[in-house]
C-alpha cells in the first residue's frame, strides 16, 4: 500500500465515496501508478501478480472517463470492452464495476459460455457504457448479430498470459479484428511470455508499461513448502494435513478435472465439507460452491487451474498443490490466491518423483528454493468403506430366462463334465432356447415355428419329407 489517498488520484466524488463505502482508504501501487495514465487517455502494459488490486486499476478510470463523457450507447454496442478468460473472473470483474459505479449511472453487463444467452441478448440490446466477456460467447453473439464492437472507445484485455495458456490467442485476435481502430487500449499481464509480447506490440500505441513487481516473482508473505509424498499416499497425507485447526479456509489445485472430482470425494468420505469447482461443472453448481467457500460452511474447495483464475476469496489461509503444474507460472498463480487484502498465507505442494522436473523449472522461474518438510502420517480410510469392500456379497449366478420344456433334457450334463452345453439346431430345442440368437431360432424352426408343433409336408420336391429350413 502507499500513502496516497484515492482523492489526490482526482477519482470524481461519486467514485470515492463508492470506494469509501467498501473499505478502500488508500491505492495499492499499481493503482497509484496506472490510475494518472489512463485518466489522461495513455495505452497501457500493466505487469502485476494476481492479488495486487489491477481490476480497480482499470476500472476506477474507466469509470470516470464514461461518466465524464456521458452518450447514449449505439444498439447492441458497448462503449468499453474488458476481455477475460474464465466466466468466474468476468463475474468478479462486472461485480466490481458495479460496486465502484454504484453512484453513477451507467449500463453495465457481463457475458459469458455456460448458460442460457437470452438475457445476454436482451442486456446487450440497448447498448451498455461497459461490457464485460469471455472470447467464445461474445463471437458466438457477434456472429449472431447481437453485439457490435464498432463503437469501442475503451478495450481492455486482462489475463493475456492466461488468455494464452487456455489457446484463445486466436478467438483474441478475432475480437480485436472487430474493434475500431481509434481507441484506447489496457493489456494486464502477470507473465510476459514472447507471444504476449508480440500481442501488445500489434494492439498498445506507445503505451505506458507499469509493473509493480519483479516478473513472475512469488507473493512475499506466502511461506512455501513442498512434502514429497508419491501418488497412491496423496489421498491420505491431503486427508491428515487438513486435520490441522489452523487451515480454515483451503484451495486444493488438481491437475485434471476428474482427479478433482476424485480427491473431493475421497475428502468427502473422511467428513470434510469440501467441493469442486472445474469446467465441466455448471454456472450454478460453480456459483453454490464459491458462496459456501466464501461464507465457510464449505473448508476445502478443490479445483483446476482454470476454473480457480477467477476466485477471489480474502480469507483463504492455505492453497495446497495436489498436482504441481506443468507450467511453471501456473505456479506463481495458485499460491497468489492466498495472503490477499495484506494477510499472510501458506502454501504446500506435494511432490512425487514423477513431478521432480515440475519442482525444478518453478524453482527456477521463482528464483529460490522452495523448503522440503515432512509430511503427515496419511489418514487410512473410514472402517466402513474397507467393511463394505470386504465383506461385499458376491454377485448371484444369472437366471435362465426360460426353463427348459418337458420334452427338452437340462443342459446342465455338458457344465458338468466342463464341456459348455451347445446350441440346439435343426428344430430339437424349444423356441426360447438358452442362449439362442433369435436369428438362430428363425433358421432352426422355420419362421419362428415352435418345434412342439408337427412338421407339415414339404411344400417343394426333394426336400425329404423335412420342414425347409430356408428363409
Amino acid at each position: 500500500m502507499t500513502s496516497r489517498s484515492f482523492a489526490t488520484l482526482r477519482l470524481a466524488e461519486p467514485i470515492q465515496r463508492a470506494l469509501i463505502a467498501r473499505g478502500y482508504a488508500a491505492p495499492t501501487p499499481i493503482q497509484a501508478q496506472a490510475i494518472p495514465h489512463l485518466l489522461a487517455g495513455r495505452d497501457l502494459l500493466g505487469i502485476a501478480q494476481t492479488g495486487t488490486g489491477k481490476t480497480a486499476a482499470f476500472a476506477l478510470p474507466i469509470l470516470q472517463i464514461l461518466a465524464s463523457s456521458p452518450r447514449r450507447p449505439a444498439p447492441r454496442a458497448p462503449r468499453a470492452l474488458v476481455l477475460t478468460p474464465t466466466r468466474e473472473l468476468a463475474a468478479q470483474i462486472e461485480d466490481s464495476f458495479s460496486g465502484y459505479g454504484q453512484n453513477l449511472h451507467l449500463r453495465l453487463a457481463v457475458v459469458f459460455g455456460g448458460v442460457g444467452q437470452d438475457s445476454q441478448v436482451r442486456a446487450l440490446r440497448p447498448g451498455l457504457d461497459v461490457l464485460v466477456a469471455t472470447p467464445g460467447r461474445l463471437l458466438d453473439l457477434i456472429g449472431q448479430g447481437h453485439a457490435d464492437l464498432r463503437h469501442v472507445e475503451i478495450f481492455v484485455l486482462d489475463e493475456a498470459d492466461r488468455m494464452l495458456d487456455m489457446g484463445f490467442l486466436p478467438d483474441v485476435r478475432r475480437v480485436i479484428g472487430q474493434l475500431p481502430k481509434n481507441r484506447q487500449s489496457l493489456l494486464f499481464s502477470a507473465t510476459m511470455p514472447s507471444d504476449i509480447v508480440q500481442l501488445a506490440g500489434t494492439i498498445l500505441r506507445d503505451p505506458v508499461r507499469v509493473e509493480v513487481a519483479p516478473q513472475a516473482t512469488t507473493v512475499e508473505r506466502v511461506r512455501q513448502s513442498v512434502i514429497l509424498v508419491e501418488k497412491p499416499a496423496k489421498p491420505g497425507v491431503l486427508a491428515a494435513l487438513l486435520q490441522d485447526p489452523s487451515i480454515t479456509s483451503a484451495l486444493v489445485f488438481t491437475r485434471t478435472r476428474h482427479g478433482a472430482d476424485r480427491v473431493a470425494r475421497g475428502l468427502r468420505k473422511q467428513g470434510i465439507r469440501v467441493e469442486a469447482i472445474h469446467g465441466d461443472k455448471s454456472q450454478s453448481a460453480r456459483e453454490r460452491a464459491l458462496d459456501g467457500f466464501r461464507a465457510g460452511s464449505i473448508l476445502v474447495l478443490v479445483a483446476t487451474d482454470i476454473a480457480a483464475r477467477g476466485i477471489d476469496v480474502p480469507g483463504i489461509t492455505h492453497v495446497i498443490n495436489y498436482d504441481l503444474p506443468n507450467i511453471p507460472e501456473s505456479y506463481v498463480h495458485r499460491i497468489g490466491r492466498t495472503a490477499r487484502a495484506g494477510r499472510e498465507g501458506t502454501a504446500i505442494s506435494f511432490c512425487g518423483s514423477d513431478e521432480r522436473p515440475y519442482l525444478r523449472d518453478i524453482e527456477k522461474l521463482i528464483r529460490c528454493r522452495i523448503p522440503v518438510i515432512p509430511g503427515p502420517a496419511p489418514l487410512k480410510p473410514p472402517p466402513e468403506t474397507k467393511e463394505r469392500v470386504a465383506h461385499a456379497p458376491a454377485r448371484p449366478a444369472p437366471r435362465p430366462a426360460h426353463p427348459p420344456t418337458r420334452h427338452q433334457p437340462h443342459t446342465s450334463r455338458g457344465p458338468r463334465h466342463g464341456t459348455p452345453a451347445r446350441p440346439q439346431r435343426h428344430g430339437h430345442g424349444p423356441a426360447h432356447g438358452h442362449g439362442t440368437p433369435a436369428r438362430q431360432q428363425r433358421h432352426d424352426h422355420g419362421h419362428g415355428t415352435p418345434a412342439r408343433r408337427p412338421a407339415h409336408p414339404p411344400r417343394h420336391k426333394g426336400h425329404g419329407g423335412r420342414p425347409h429350413g430356408h428363409r
